[in-house]
């Protein structure tokens, strides 16, 4: 019983160790990637680091105005007026904000116009909405009360904001 006893223990073990150097292997592994991670963080580091000084350097007041002075001729630039500055709030909405025009009511318009031009205005509103409907398309005066519902924004007028701490500016530095 012994004998067996021992040849259990001895497999047992054997399989420890196996599972033991499986472990640590895979332990080696990671380490080797973390290490080349780290490596390549710092190049990156070293390249923001890199193009932060080459833009400081391009971008020195003394050096724009000597390229401004040799280039003058061909740039013909000029100083920006003070007017010509505007605030954050003062700048229009984003092209995904601007409200997306109703495709049927600029159609029904357009063949209200082209009956207008044959037989005057108010008979061809009274058609075109006449055609508009019996086409299928869908009721005009709906999408047009939708289109008053929203309203275009209009920059505020210069002078109610002017803090400077009201004024939202970006950095390249983090």
């Amino acid at each position: 019983m012994l004998k067996t006893f021992d040849l259990v223990l001895i497999g047992v073990m054997t399989a420890t160790a196996a599972v033991t150097y499986t472990i640590k292997h895979r332990a080696e592994l990671k380490l080797e990637e973390v290490h080349r991670l780290e490596a390549e963080i710092k190049l990156e580091k070293d390249t923001i680091d890199l193009l932060k000084a080459d833009w400081a350097l391009q971008s020195q007041p003394n050096r724009l105005e000597r390229l401004v002075k040799a280039y003058n001729e061909e740039l013909k630039l000029q100083p920006t007026e003070s007017t010509a500055l505007v605030h954050a709030k003062e700048l229009p909405m984003l092209k995904s904000e601007v409200p997306v025009p109703d495709v049927t009511e600029a159609k029904a318009s357009a063949k209200g116009a082209t009956v207008a031009s044959a037989k005057g205005a108010t008979v061809a509103s009274a058609k075109g909405a006449t055609v508009a409907s019996a086409k299928g398309a869908p009721d005009t005066k709906g999408a047009q009360a939708t289109a008053k519902a929203q309203p275009i924004p209009m920059p505020a007028p210069r002078g109610e904001a002017e803090d400077a701490d009201q004024i939202e500016t970006g950095s390249v530095e983090e």
